[in-house]
This record gives structure tokens, sequence and C-alpha cells, in this order.
């Protein structure tokens, strides 16, 4: 592991905070850098995206998809975690706090929206960080390189379907337009351009200029994630110093669904006798979230200042430490499982 992965959680909170001082000292160049946007997709934010999702795009390797039947328990854990589970989970938990129990503190329309930043993070599967999670799990690397792939796939499919789905039975008007379109950028294009350069570089299958590649681009997909984090943060600023307790609020839905789910995954996991470096990363990729397109669509569709995009901003905040936790628990328990 590198030193960013090490302390991913300590740069991820430096950015926060830098982002918090700089939308309060110059909420002017933040208003300027919001409106840089063309069919409601801010451009910069998609370039910082791009460039975060790129490298992990090119990492997926389609060929490892032929070994889909060797292990065939764990894929269908992660999927019915993923896409059976997940997102209808996350909407009611929305529904049962902001319409419900937290009702009293959040206007409706702010309540709305919340609920749907939460969808949008329920809806889409991790993608990145969760070679991340793997690795520092031991978990079957091939394996997991497998799980990404089919679930990249289906996500282009059945994101935008599930996620207007929900946001449908919420009473959020849906503009598919723009939810498809999001697809379309931040998954369809940046993976369809991953497996292009893979191939290309890799056309001795010897692995060494594709790494030379991966190894130039890491840093720059590294600036684009903690650009993002900060500029988002930047963005949502004078809402997050005038009502800090919106953080607070949105972040207990968020950590009961992602401990909740992780423990359902687990539970199912070790039932199916599961072995550990399948079991762990399964988990894994079931629990975290893919929060860079969650983010992307909840500004395309909703605003850069709207509580949807706050939501989902919160669920990068959330993640991190939370997914660390889960982390050290799937290590610890190793001897629940077979190798």
């Amino acid at each position: 592991m590198g030193l960013f992965e090490r302390y991913m959680s300590v740069w991820v909170g430096i950015a926060i905070a830098i982002g918090i001082l700089l939308g309060s000292i110059a909420p002017d160049a933040f208003t300027v850098i919001a409106n840089i946007e063309y069919a409601h997709v801010n451009l910069v934010i998609a370039v910082l995206i791009w460039l975060m999702i790129f490298p992990m795009m090119v990492q997926i390797d389609f060929s490892s998809l032929k070994d889909v039947g060797k292990k065939p328990k764990g894929l269908a854990l992660t999927l019915v975690i993923n896409w059976l589970i997940k997102p209808f989970t996350m909407a009611f938990l929305g529904w049962l706090f902001f319409k419900g129990l937290f009702a009293d503190w959040v206007d409706p329309q702010t309540a709305t929206e919340y609920i749907a930043g939460m969808i949008l993070l329920g809806v889409a599967p991790c993608t990145a960080m969760v070679f991340v999670w793997s690795q520092l799990t031991k978990g079957d690397a091939n394996y997991t390189l497998v799980q990404v792939s089919i679930n990249d796939i289906i996500m282009i499919f059945a994101f935008a379907p599930i996620a207007g789905l929900l946001l449908g039975v919420t009473d959020i008007t849906v503009p598919w337009d723009t939810l498809f379109l999001s697809v379309v950028l931040y998954v369809l294009i940046p993976l369809v351009a991953g497996a292009i350069t893979r191939k290309k570089l890799d056309k001795a299958n010897d692995h060494t200029r594709l790494n030379q590649f991966l190894a130039t681009m890491k840093p720059w997909s590294i600036v684009g994630l903690l650009a993002t984090v900060a500029l988002l943060f930047g963005f949502q600023s004078e809402t997050i110093l005038a009502q800090p307790q919106a953080i607070v609020l949105i972040a207990i839905p968020l950590l009961i669904q992602t401990y909740g789910i992780f423990a359902i995954a687990y539970f199912i996991a070790k039932q199916m006798k599961l072995p550990h470096n399948v079991a762990a990363p399964a988990c894994m990729i079931g629990t975290s979230n893919f929060f860079e397109l969650a983010v992307a669509v909840a500004i395309s569709v909703f605003g850069l200042h709207s509580g949807a995009a706050l939501a989902t901003v919160v669920g990068v905040l959330v993640e991190v430490p939370v997914m660390l936790s889960l982390v050290w628990f799937a290590n610890r328990t190793r001897h629940w499982f077979q190798e």
C-alpha cells in the first residue's frame, strides 16, 4: 500500500477542511466555477471526476470475465446485495428518517433532496476504491476484478432505471435525459475508453507498458479525487457552516445503511461458507458506493447547492473511515471463514 492509501482518511479530511475554508473566504470564485456548465453538467467537476475514474477503468480487465463461473457464489452475493437489496434499503432509510424521524428538523423540499442524494449513493456500487478495500483484506485480486467488471457492465443498464424507479417512488421528478447522460458520461465512456487504452497498452500481454501508464496516472487520479472533494465542500461551505446539524442528520442513516448492509452480506457469506479472500471483498463491494458517480449525477440533476449534492458529499465524508473500520473487522474475523 502506498502512502496515499494508508492515510487516505487524513488526505480526504484535509481536502474537506481546505474546501470549507476556501468556500467561506472566496465564495465568488466558487460561484464562477459553479456556472461553468453545459446541459446541467458542471464541466470542472466532470473533468476532475474523469481524471479520477479513468485510471480505475483502465485497471479493469474484461478478459477476466471468462473466469466468472469459477466462484459463482461470491459473485451472486455481490450482485444480490448491490442490485436487489442496497438501493431499496437506502431509499427506505432516507424516507424513514427524513419524512418521519427528522421531519420536524428539515423542511419538506430539503428532506426530499436528501433522500434523492441517498438513493443515488445506494444505486451506485463501488468501482474504484474497492480495489483498495480488497487489497487491505488480502482479497483475491483477480476475483475482485471479475466482480467489478460485471458490476460496471450491469451499471450501464441498471443505474438509470433503478434510480428513476426509486426517485419516482419518493415523489421526485425524474429528469431521465440528465440521468441517462450522466451514466453515459461517467460510466459508459470512461469504461470504453479504459478498455481501449488497456488493449493498446497491453498488446504484448506482459503488463509492462500498462503498469507504467497506471503509475504515471495514479498521482493525477489522487489529485482528481482530492480536488473534487475540496470543490464539493467549497460549494457547500455556507450550508455546512450555517447548518452543521445537517451533516449529522444525513450521516446517521448513511452509517446505519453501511454497517447494516455489511452485516447482512457478511452473515450470508459465512452461511454460504465462502473463503475469506472471496467473502471480504464481495462484502466490501456490496457495502461501499461509487460516490464519484453519485456526486456527479446529484449535481447534474439537482444542482451544485442542492440537498442531494450535499447528501452525496456527506457520503464521501462517511465512507472512508467507515470502510476502514470494516476492513479492520473483516481482518479480525478472518478465522470465521475457510481459507
